[in-house]
């Protein structure tokens, strides 16, 4: 951290402050980011836990190296591949760890600069972060503007691009990768379950999904892996928890991946909607993330259910236990047109289907 002290924003309001040791004040405990854990105590093992939490949390706000491209994007902005939680860091930290997912920040000790001039939803990004991102190309650009972009996570190229008001997220991977998000997401909105609508879109001459985001000044997005280290934190137990504020949508997560075969449901694409006036969780997020759809169809059963909290199940056994509470929600027929681009997974969609109905 370069001997600097820095405090942690939740918007406009200071929620704590740490410093190059690790020594920290909490002034907002209810503000703190659900997965950073930071203590007041000044023995050396606190303060030791205190510095690798914020490293940890700042790292968690820029893109990983699984990410393809992920070292092009890094050297494009001049800064060394970041292979631990303090590079990453470091990396987050020049821009100030903004995220298009919620309304943290940081800034250093005694700057005056506010959320308004900083956050991601009113101030503009680079265009040419999108070549970079999708592509893998190489250019020489200003560090902070670029840098801005790199807090999206996952596997495939992915950039964001400002539109109007908002930023839409454009996914590419290959041309299968794309066709089967575009006929997931066409699946899910025969359903009645909150959801992030994939469309068609190109860049570059080729085949991309297209969706709008969904969080804003008001509404922040945290994950299931992040809200866990919080509700581990309290001692609450994350299923009960889970099903006591949206059991639902839950449940619907369940029918919908099951039906069209999503291998991604890891915890770090579900988790909840916060409203932002008071950091706390409202419901699940919209449904989202499709491109490994219709990756365990090679038996009725399909994979393991990765959202069942330890409890193993298929994601056939988890969808009839989701029908069995809630029903099946069916809003629109589903008629074998729909698979046009992709005929060979109709069969095995109407015999999953026929098994919840």
């Amino acid at each position: 951290m370069d001997k600097k002290n820095y405090e942690i924003m939740h918007i406009n309001k200071v929620v704590a402050k740490i410093d190059y040791i690790g020594r920290c004040k909490i002034y907002a405990p209810d503000f703190l980011p659900y997965n950073l854990y930071l203590e007041e105590d000044e023995d050396i093992e606190t303060l030791v836990n205190n510095i690798t939490n914020f490293y940890y949390w700042c790292a968690t706000r820029v893109l990983t190296l699984d990410r393809k491209y992920a070292k092009e994007i890094l050297n494009s902005i001049g800064m060394k591949q970041a292979v631990t939680d303090k590079d990453r860091a470091k990396i987050a930290l020049t821009y100030r760890c903004a995220s298009l997912t919620d309304v943290f920040w940081v800034r250093e000790e005694g700057e005056k600069v506010s959320f308004e001039e900083i956050n991601l939803y009113e101030n503009h990004l680079s265009d040419i972060f999108i070549d970079i991102a999708l592509r893998g190309k190489q250019y020489t650009v200003d560090s902070t503007s670029l840098a801005r972009d790199l807090s999206t996570n996952g596997c495939f190229p992915k950039a964001w691009k400002r539109k109007n008001k908002g930023f839409v997220l454009l996914k590419d991977g290959d041309k299968d990768a794309v066709e089967r998000e575009l006929l997931a997401s066409k699946i899910c909105q025969c359903f009645d379950v909150p959801q992030v609508i994939y469309e068609e879109g190109y860049f570059d001459g080729e085949k991309v999904t297209v969706s709008e985001n969904f969080t804003s000044k008001e509404y922040s997005i945290a994950s299931m892996e992040t809200l866990e280290i919080y509700l581990q934190n309290q001692d609450i137990k994350p299923k009960e928890y889970i099903l006591k504020i949206d059991s639902y949508n839950y449940y619907m997560m369940n029918i919908i991946d099951y039906l069209v075969g999503n291998t991604d449901r890891h915890w770090g694409n579900w988790g909840v909607l916060v409203d932002n006036s008071n950091n706390q969780p409202i419901c699940l997020h919209k449904l989202m993330d499709f491109n490994q759809s219709f990756q365990s169809y090679d038996s009725i059963e399909g994979a393991n259910c990765q959202t069942t909290f330890g409890v193993r199940m298929t994601q056939k056994e988890g969808a009839l236990e989701a029908v069995r509470n809630i029903g099946l929600n069916q809003i629109k027929p589903i008629e074998e047109n729909l698979f046009n681009s992709l005929p060979q997974y109709y069969e095995m969609f109407k015999n999953r289907i026929n098994i919840l109905l």
